[in-house]
């Protein structure tokens, strides 16, 4: 890859790490183009959020190539992951502490593959209190980490398919096709409320976003190597 090919436009499939948030991951590849090539400005931006605590696809533009952003943005996403039944969070995953408990002795294997369907087609559902949502300027979680409530707009999305994995109570693996917008915190939490007990997410992968997949991208680091490779490549007998 070239400082041309950067400016031109790339779409770069990046595997996002565990605990590091979307910005994070353009920032980096931001800056690793920028020392490598010497250039003061390149635009890096990324097509729909990742979560600190999910890991996975993340698609990142440069360029030209940024202009597409809100194309690869409204792609349907492939999810797999964990839903931890009986308890509940305030962000409905790991990033708080278990707020309530309840039971789970009533969940047989045919109740939850039928509380699928609850979930599959056109459904509506609350954002979490914790997600990056703007409200007045601010992001929801701004509020929610300073305590302050607000009231949030149900939305319309789309769940294509809803598929349990593996079940190893209170624990329940998945695999969920839906829309842009759809947020998995929120599924869990409803489909542990719809199962008469709670639920909340503890492990999220984005596997796919349409046609792009995670088992062809690669790490930070492994960016990293091969820009580093390529632009040894491209140096003449005198620079090296």
């Amino acid at each position: 890859m070239t400082e041309e090919a950067f400016k031109n436009g790339q779409v770069l499939l990046i595997d996002k790490p565990l605990t590091w948030t979307s910005f994070q991951v353009v920032n980096k590849l931001r800056w690793e183009i920028r020392q490598r090539f010497n250039i003061k400005k390149i635009k890096v931006g990324h097509a729909g959020t990742l979560d600190p605590l999910a890991t996975g696809l993340l698609i990142i533009c440069t360029g030209k190539q940024t202009k597409q952003i809100d194309t690869y943005q409204g792609q349907v996403k492939e999810y797999t992951g964990t839903f931890t039944l009986g308890a509940t969070t305030p962000s409905y995953d790991l990033e708080t502490e278990i707020d309530n408990t309840f039971s789970i002795a009533h969940i047989t294997e045919a109740l939850l593959h039928e509380t699928t369907q609850q979930f599959t087609g056109e459904i509506q559902q609350k954002p979490p209190i914790f997600s990056a949502i703007k409200k007045d300027g601010k992001r929801l979680y701004e509020l929610a980490r300073k305590g302050e409530t607000t009231e949030i707009k149900e939305r319309t999305v789309t769940v294509t398919s809803f598929e349990i994995t593996k079940i190893n109570l209170p624990a329940v693996d998945f695999r969920i096709i839906c829309s842009k917008g759809t947020y998995i915190r929120s599924i869990a939490f409803d489909f542990g409320k719809a199962l008469n007990s709670g639920g909340h997410l503890s492990a999220l992968r984005r596997t796919k976003i349409g046609e792009f997949s995670v088992d062809n991208a690669l790490s930070v680091a492994g960016f990293i190597e091969n820009l580093k490779d390529n632009s040894e490549e491209t140096k003449t007998p005198e620079e090296l």
